[in-house]
C-alpha cells in the first residue's frame, strides 16, 4: 500500500527525476560510469511514472466527459484512500463535473422555457438555414401550414409548391402574402423575414401571421358595433310607439273600430319588431366563457341527444369517433355545446328528409401539439365555393327561415374560448366538414 502511494505520488516522481538528474551530472564529471547508469535508470523510471500519471488523469477527464454526455448525474471519483495529489485531482474533477452538470441542466431548462414562450404566441415562427433545413419552429407555424412534423422546406411542396418556393427564396427585410389550401381550408398568410448568425451559421427567421383571422376579428367587431347601434336606435324608436298605442287603446276602448284596429296593428307590429331586434342582440351579448375541464365524450352524447330531440330525422345516422376515449377540453362546456348543437342541426338540415342514407360524423382527436380538434361532417350537398366564403358573415343565409347568425355566433364563441371554427375545404360535390380547434 505504501509502495502504491509512493508510485502514484506526482511529487515523489519529481524528486526521483531531480535526484537522478543530479546524480548523472555529478557522475559524468567524476567519470563514475556505474552511477551514471543508475541515475539514467532512475530518470527513465521517474519520467515513465509521470507519463503514466498524466495518461491516467487524461483517462479520468475523458471518462468524466462521457458521463456528462450520458447525463450520468451519479458519477463521482473516489477521494479517500488516495495520495494527496490524486485526492486533489479527483476533488477538482468532481467539482468540474458538478459545475458542468449544473450548466447543462440550466441550458436545458432555458431551452424548455424559450420553447414554451415560442409555443404560447399566436404568430408562427420558423428558423431556417440556407439549405432549407428547419432548425426551429413553434406550434403556431405547424398549425398554419397544416403539418405535424416539419424538418425541411421541401415538405411544403406536397401542400403547395409555390409556398415552398416563397419560403425558400424570401429574403431578409421582405414582406409577402401567400394563399394556399390545406386540411384547415383556405389559408392566407403574411410572411416577414429577418436574419442572424447562429453557431457560425447564417439563418433566416420567418414569422407567419394568419391574415384571415385578423380580418375575421376586425370584420366581426365591426358587425357587432353596427348591430349594437342599430338595435339601440330601433328599440329607442319603436318602444315609445308601442307604449303609446297601448295607452291610447286603454284610454279609448269605445273608439271608432277602424281607429282601434289601426292602433292594435301598430301595437302588435311594434312588439313583433322589438322581439325581432331583441333576438339579434344576442349576437353582441355572448356571455364571458367560464372554462373548465370536461370530457368530449359526454359533450358528444349530450349534444347528439338534444339535436335528435329538436329535429326528428330517422333517415340520418350519427357516428362518433373520439380518440382517446377520455379526451378532455378546457373551455366553457355550455357555450361549446351551443356551437356543436348548431352544427349538428345545420348538418341535419343540409341532409334533409329525402336522403335515405344520411350520415353525420362527430370526430374528436388530439393533435401532435396536444391541441384538440372536433370535426362535424355530413354527407349532404357540399357548400358551393361562392357561398363558402360568406357563411360566417352575420345575416348571410341560404335558408328561407334562417337568421344568418348561427355560424357567426358559433365562431364568436370559439374565438372568445381561444379557439377557432373553420370550414374544411373539399373538392367533392357532397359532404361538408366543420372543424372546432382548441389550443
Amino acid at each position: 500500500m505504501a509502495y502504491k502511494l509512493l508510485t502514484h505520488n506526482f511529487n515523489f516522481q519529481i524528486v526521483i527525476i531531480a535526484l537522478s538528474s543530479i546524480l548523472m551530472t555529478i557522475s559524468w564529471v567524476k567519470g563514475w560510469w556505474v552511477l551514471i547508469g543508475i541515475g539514467a535508470i532512475g530518470l527513465i523510471y521517474g519520467l515513465m511514472q509521470v507519463k503514466f500519471l498524466y495518461a491516467q488523469n487524461l483517462h479520468k477527464i475523458s471518462f468524466m466527459l462521457d458521463a456528462i454526455d450520458n447525463n450520468d448525474f451519479a458519477f463521482k471519483y473516489r477521494t479517500t484512500g488516495q495520495t494527496k495529489s490524486e485526492e486533489l485531482v479527483n476533488q477538482t474533477l468532481n467539482r468540474i463535473t458538478q459545475i458542468l452538470f449544473q450548466a447543462k441542466a440550466d441550458a436545458v431548462q432555458r431551452e424548455k422555457y424559450y420553447e414554451l414562450i415560442l409555443n404560447s404566441v399566436e404568430t408562427g415562427i420558423i428558423v431556417i438555414d440556407n439549405q432549407g433545413k428547419i432548425l426551429q419552429h413553434n406550434h403556431a407555424a405547424l398549425n398554419f401550414l397544416g403539418l405535424s412534423i416539419f424538418t425541411h422546406v421541401d415538405q411544403l411542396k406536397r401542400i403547395d409548391e409555390r409556398l415552398a418556393n416563397v419560403i425558400m427564396r424570401i429574403q431578409p427585410g421582405e414582406k409577402q402574402q401567400i394563399s394556399f389550401n390545406n386540411e384547415r381550408g383556405s389559408v392566407h398568410l403574411a410572411l416577414r423575414v429577418s436574419e442572424m448568425t447562429f453557431r457560425e451559421k447564417h439563418v433566416r427567421i420567418l414569422t407567419l401571421n394568419d391574415i384571415n383571422n385578423e380580418l375575421d376579428v376586425t370584420e366581426l367587431d365591426s358587425w357587432m358595433r353596427l348591430i349594437r347601434v342599430l338595435t339601440h336606435e330601433i328599440m329607442n324608436s319603436v318602444t315609445p310607439i308601442t307604449s303609446l298605442s297601448d295607452t291610447l287603446l286603454s284610454m279609448h276602448e269605445n273608439a271608432n273600430p277602424e281607429i282601434k284596429n289601426g292602433l292594435e296593428i301598430i301595437s302588435s307590429t311594434g312588439k313583433s319588431l322589438i322581439a325581432f331586434v331583441d333576438s339579434y342582440r344576442k349576437f353582441t351579448h355572448i356571455p364571458t366563457p367560464q372554462p373548465s375541464l370536461f370530457y368530449v365524450q359526454k359533450l358528444a352524447e349530450r349534444s347528439i341527444h338534444l339535436a335528435k330531440y329538436q329535429m326528428e330525422s330517422p333517415n340520418i345516422r350519427i357516428e362518433t369517433d373520439i380518440t382517446p376515449d377520455d379526451l378532455i377540453v378546457y373551455a366553457d362546456e355550455n357555450l361549446i355545446l351551443q356551437v356543436v348543437l348548431n352544427l349538428l342541426k345545420n348538418a341535419m338540415q343540409a341532409i334533409g328528409h329525402e336522403k335515405a342514407d344520411g350520415l353525420i360524423k362527430f370526430r374528436a382527436y388530439s393533435n401532435a401539439d396536444e391541441s384538440v380538434s372536433i370535426e362535424i361532417s355530413n354527407n349532404g350537398p357540399a357548400i358551393p365555393p361562392e357561398e363558402a366564403s360568406h357563411i360566417f358573415v352575420p345575416f348571410f343565409t341560404t335558408k328561407k327561415e334562417g337568421s344568418g347568425l348561427g355560424l357567426s355566433i358559433s365562431r364568436q364563441i370559439m374565438r372568445l374560448s381561444g379557439g377557432s371554427l373553420t370550414l374544411k375545404s373539399s373538392c367533392e360535390k357532397t359532404g361538408t366538414t366543420f372543424v372546432l380547434s382548441f389550443r
